[in-house]
């Protein structure tokens, strides 16, 4: 059986299949989605691993044994289940492990209208109906299944982001690691002057070329030859349920997420002036400084979708973007889509008929570390030592999320993994040997105080 103490995160479920997640559980939880949210549909949606076809079906007998209509929208990516929970109103199950290897699958949740479900918005109460499910399993009658094709809306939607008029021929090439981009890049890009190269483009949930986890930079290797080799204007790194996305320049350099949010929130602000745009704590400074120098109102948010989601409800945000590559459009039902904002960095390369090394050239100010990952017994602890290790250094210092410490002329934030007994640390300076100095520094810190 299953283990829900094992699967339950913060923002989703997951863990390994079958020992950690099996089709038991699986059906335990969609009845108790379908009791939590008492609607009268679920939407399930799923990715290309191979356990999606089982552990899906098992969700959605769960959800009828509640008496909760189930709609089978097929494969597809997270990014389009928001929009079909948002165009249809109902909520909705995206069966997929993301970036995780091929043994792993999960379960993200969202709410009619794409509203997050996490840890502090429903997901405990889920758990808990879950496990009284698996305890006394229901035996009532199935309500009805059926099925849907909505993804050629969903390219129309996607493609509605940007001005197609303005568009000119640019050559994209795109790693999609065998997952669900595959799938939906070439539809949303299919009526578009872009000529589209797809690296990796079969549907293959046992990742036989590499991860589909784009943030590490071994998984750009691919991409950055095909780009040099092809003469590309631009590559795109998809992850395995290909909501993220993280960009490759025409001269093979990988362009942060942190700079794409200050790209994209540039071009937000020039279609809405004044907004406000929201941006999370490991975000470099160029982020904030983009914003204010547009007239935008930047607001700072802890890490993750489900308070992202939520702060932009809270201030009528725009547009929100993360160091990890998911970007959150206001118009996009406050969900991130990957492909939404690789349009509009298309679109403002159409615009400016520049380069797109050229277009990021004002926001490069600064070297960033990237995520280091430091495996301790304790993170919480760790990450408490730390903070009473620098309290009175001078420096500006929060707990937001995690702890941030800011000395001016550089800054650092360490987390604790949501998921692993691991530290998270990123550190941003004015150039990469500083960066490097500092790192080593934070390091030595927290191996002193967690020792």
């Amino acid at each position: 059986m299953g283990d829900p103490d094992a699967v339950f995160k913060a923002y989703d479920v997951r863990g390994t299949y079958p020992d950690q997640l099996d089709a038991e559980l699986c059906r335990a939880v969609g009845s108790a989605v379908a009791r939590f949210t008492g609607a009268e549909r679920l939407l399930v949606v799923r990715d290309m691993r191979p356990s999606g076809v089982e552990l899906s079906a098992a969700f959605a007998e769960g959800a009828r044994s509640m008496g909760t209509r189930v709609t089978d929208l097929g494969m597809a990516s997270t990014d389009f289940l928001y929009f079909a929970s948002g165009t249809l109103d109902s909520p909705g199950a995206m069966f997929t492990a993301s970036h995780n290897p091929a043994n792993y699958n999960g379960i993200k949740l969202c709410q009619a209208g794409a509203a997050p479900i996490g840890a502090e918005t429903g997901l405990v109460e889920i758990k808990r109906l879950a496990t009284e499910y698996l305890a006394n399993p229901a035996e009532g009658d199935l309500a009805p299944m059926d099925h849907a094709e909505m993804l050629e809306d969903y390219g129309a939607h996607v493609r509605g982001f940007v001005d197609a008029s303005v568009l000119r021929p640019l050559r994209v090439v795109a790693d999609t690691a065998n997952g669900m981009g595959g799938l939906v890049a070439p539809i949303v890009f299919a009526p578009l002057p872009f000529e589209l190269s797809v690296l990796y483009g079969e549907l293959d949930g046992t990742f036989p070329n590499h991860p589909a986890d784009p943030i590490q930079p071994e998984n750009q290797a691919d991409l950055k030859a095909a780009v040099l080799e092809e003469k590309a204007d631009v590559g795109l790194a998809f992850d395995g349920d290909a909501d993220r996305v993280f960009l490759v320049d025409e001269l093979g350099a990988t362009v942060s997420g942190s700079l794409t949010t200050a790209l994209v929130a540039a071009s937000m602000l020039e279609k809405h002036p004044g907004a406000t745009i929201l941006y999370n704590l490991i975000c470099s400074k160029v982020v904030p400084e983009t914003i204010a120098d547009r007239g935008g109102v930047g607001v700072r948010t802890r890490v993750g979708h489900s308070y992202i989601k939520q702060s932009m409800a809270e201030t009528g945000a725009v547009f929100g973007g993360e160091h990890s590559g998911h970007y959150y459009f206001a118009e996009n039902y406050r969900a991130d889509s990957g492909l939404i904002a690789a349009m509009v960095v298309l679109e403002l390369m159409s615009k400016s008929d520049r380069p797109l090394s050229e277009l990021l050239e004002p926001f490069r100010r600064y070297a960033d570390s990237g995520e280091i990952n430091t495996e301790v017994p304790d993170p919480e602890a760790a990450v408490g030592a730390v903070a009473d290790a620098v309290a009175g250094c001078g420096a500006s210092v929060d707990r937001l999320d995690g702890l941030t410490v800011d000395h001016g002329d550089w800054w650092y934030n360490l987390r604790p993994s949501n998921t692993e007994p691991l530290l998270r640390l990123n550190v941003e300076a004015p150039d990469e040997d500083a960066c490097r100095r500092h790192v080593d520094e934070v390091l030595e810190l927290v191996a002193r105080v967690s020792g």
